[in-house]
């Protein structure tokens, strides 16, 4: 296996964060011994909100990964974590040079940005303003997943699709030009104001 990742680990002790960092330490070292067997290649965490309520960071994951390897040449490689339209905190905080998306592409980590479409309701929400804002043309879908893809650190965008047609769809629009920081500014701005 490519990745292995650790799904939502602030959910197994909530409020203990000393034992919430000996179990993904933990956990961490288990996944060393996969990849030093062959088993995989490396491991990451996907979260809904650890990185939201502070459960953990960037750098703390780092930290317990160098740990569970015994040095530096540890095997985390990715996070995962909704960015999207609705999920704006991650794009804002990359725009502002902090946040998990930077300290990740700081860390030399992929950024998996999980819900691009918020569960396919962005489509209904999105106006013919806002694609106009993001790239004339598009349609609702195509121009959620382009401001996702966009995002500084984003290296990865989690798509599905119900069709075929929704496929394409999906990979012209990730095949496009990312939009500039200065554009996405604008886009978080209107959306801060409705």
């Amino acid at each position: 296996m490519d990745l292995v990742s650790l799904h939502n680990p602030g959910q197994a002790h909530t409020g203990d964060r000393a034992a919430l960092y000996r179990t993904i330490r933990d956990t961490f070292a288990g996944l060393e011994e996969e990849v030093a067997t062959g088993h995989i290649a490396g491991y990451g965490v996907a979260t809904w909100r650890g990185f939201a309520d502070d459960g953990f960071s960037v750098p703390l994951l780092t930290s317990l990964a160098r740990e569970a390897a015994g040095g530096s040449e540890h095997h985390l490689t990715a996070i995962q974590l909704p960015v999207s339209l609705v999920s704006m905190t991650p794009i804002e905080l990359a725009l502002a040079g902090r946040g998990p998306l930077r300290a990740a592409a700081a860390a030399g980590l992929r950024v998996m940005a999980s819900a691009p479409l918020h569960g396919g309701e962005l489509v209904e929400m999105v106006g013919k303003d806002l694609i106009d804002l993001i790239r004339p043309g598009l349609t609702p879908a195509q121009a959620c997943l382009l401001a996702t893809a966009s995002c500084p650190g984003v290296t990865d965008i989690l798509v599905s699709a119900s069709s075929a047609s929704h496929w394409h769809a999906a990979a012209d629009a990730l095949a496009e030009p990312v939009l500039d920081t200065a554009r996405l500014r604008e886009i978080a701005g209107v959306l801060a104001s409705v």
